[in-house]
């Protein structure tokens, strides 16, 4: 037990490290923990990604408690939250601490310009990701289409592009998108 906990730790501690960015940022790392450990599915951390985004909290914090607490129960949870949430307060306090000078550092500076792309190309990675889990099954090694699951992202994107539309509470999209999913599964 104290092995598996140091382990979600440890994991959930680099992932608060370099998931630098947000929730999205933590993806391509959640995604690569599905491979290296048992303690979520693509599958379940798909389903986590739609709870994560009609809850409060941010979506890497709640994949560690989910993980955490299914690996070893309410202590679990508190071990890998704790571990992804402590890089970002260790380095708020040291930002705080010396933030005028920091902010003026060209070496951070350009850090940052690299930072930024480099984000941006992890979002995109996990948003590929995503598509293929959420768009596609597999059987035997070859992508199928999931023809349901592609015309409620074409309908929601479609009317996303709406801008009266663009304005309705993120909830009312999922409720929709349950609702398409419903009437094509039935």
């Amino acid at each position: 037990m104290i092995t598996t906990a140091l382990e979600l730790f440890w994991e959930f501690f680099k992932i608060g490290l370099f998931a630098v960015g947000g929730g999205p940022a933590t993806l391509p790392f959640l995604m690569d923990l599905t491979n290296a450990k048992p303690w979520y599915t693509m599958e379940q951390l798909t389903n986590m990604i739609a709870i994560s985004e009609s809850t409060p909290g941010p979506l890497g914090l709640n994949m560690s408690t989910y993980a955490g607490f299914q690996t070893l129960g309410f202590f679990g949870g508190l071990v890998s939250s704790f571990g992804l949430v402590l890089p970002s307060v260790v380095i708020i306090i040291l930002i705080a601490r010396f933030l005028d000078n920091f902010s003026q550092n060209p070496y951070v500076r350009a850090a940052f310009y690299g930072i930024r792309p480099a984000v941006t190309a992890l979002i995109g990675a996990a948003v590929f990701g995503l598509c293929r889990v959420s768009l596609f099954t597999e059987a035997d090694g070859v992508l199928k289409p999931e023809v349901g699951s592609m015309i409620i992202a074409v309908v929601v994107f479609g009317l996303l592009q709406v801008k009266c539309l663009k304005k309705l509470h993120p909830a009312l999209w999922f409720l929709l998108g349950a609702g398409i999913g419903i009437i094509l599964r039935l």
